[in-house]
């Protein structure tokens, strides 16, 4: 049986020729080089790891309804209201999942979601973690966080252990043999065509502002999947829910495929030939059925209604903080 499920696409931008990779504040375009052939190659990261995970699980979101697709609505997962009832964040949504603030943070029948986590994880102290509970439940609470990963940080007095779930569903792009593209433009001030000293300037909005701006060109764009089956089957959970994991990471890789990869706003791609999209995933409707038949498997693993409403308040969390 495989260890890993790889999936590697080529993409291309949807329109033109340029793109804008993934950039750091103190760093710029990620770059690095690669011995291809008998030569070293200039190479751009155009996504990272990180970054690509909050792509994955914004393909199997709903923003509109702020709620999961319909495909993955069966699935557990904890949504985070305010006093007043509305919807402020979830599991899905939020960068650390189940150790999200906003989550952490919450109340559910009056009592801290700090507290809940913590016994259903059986986290105590002077205890060694038992991963295969900790596994269980979190697939309990959201099982995308078996697959995108979860750690708890916070001090071992909050969390005794600090139980940390590695991703198994990672991904990237990187581009090959890239080539900058400079250009850049200027902000126009049609008002102010002179700034008088003291009357404010550039960095008050005013004025007229060139600024330059760099884009790349590759010969070739890669997308790249590797799903861990191998961390999927250590959780030692039925083998259906093992397999429900991995249909919905493919799922959520096949979604973001077929849609389109726009990563930012000078960043669009799609796949070249989608024709090895088809060879390396099902269609998205065949993964879906696997996921509503798996999901029917898997019920009687998770509480029902499957989702966890929990409540969120400014006033809460400040007093938490403090004690903290």
């Amino acid at each position: 049986m495989p260890q890993r499920d790889i999936i590697t696409v080529d993409l291309v931008p949807a329109a033109g020729s340029r793109f804008q990779p993934t950039g750091f504040p103190d760093l710029g375009a990620a770059q690095f080089k690669r011995w291809h052939g008998a030569q070293w190659e200039e190479c751009l990261l155009v996504e990272s790891a990180q970054s690509m995970a909050n792509h994955l699980e914004s393909a199997a979101w709903d923003r509109a309804a702020s709620a999961p697709v319909p495909a993955m609505a069966a699935l557990p997962y904890v949504r985070v209201v305010g006093t007043d009832g509305a919807f402020l964040a979830s599991s899905r949504t939020e960068a650390h999942r189940l150790a999200s603030a906003f989550v952490k943070d919450s109340a559910v029948d009056g009592r801290g979601m700090r507290t809940v986590i913590r016994e259903r994880l059986g986290m105590v102290d002077d205890r060694p973690l038992a991963p295969r509970r900790i596994a269980a439940a979190i697939f309990r609470l959201d099982p995308m966080c078996l697959v995108h990963g979860v750690f708890f940080a916070e001090p071992a007095s909050v969390w005794p252990g600090q139980p940390k779930v590695a991703r198994a569903l990672t991904a990237f792009v990187e581009a090959h043999d890239v080539q900058a593209a400079v250009s850049g433009g200027v902000k126009r001030d049609e008002v102010r065509h002179q700034i008088a000293e003291g009357a404010g300037g550039a960095a008050e909005g005013y004025g007229s502002v060139p600024f330059h701006r760099t884009e790349w060109v590759a010969r070739t764009i890669q997308a790249s999947f590797a799903l861990d089956l191998d961390q999927l089957g250590s959780y030692g959970l039925p083998n259906e829910a093992a397999d429900l994991l991995a249909a919905a990471a493919r799922f959520e890789v096949r979604s973001l495929l077929d849609r389109g990869l726009r990563l930012r706003t000078a960043c669009d791609l799609v796949p070249v030939d989608p024709e090895q999209v088809d060879r390396q995933l099902l269609p998205q409707a065949e993964l879906v059925d696997e996921i509503d038949r798996l999901s029917q498997a898997c019920a009687g693993l998770w509480d029902t209604p499957p989702v966890l409403e929990v409540v969120w308040s400014p006033e809460a969390a400040k007093k938490k903080q403090k004690d903290a």
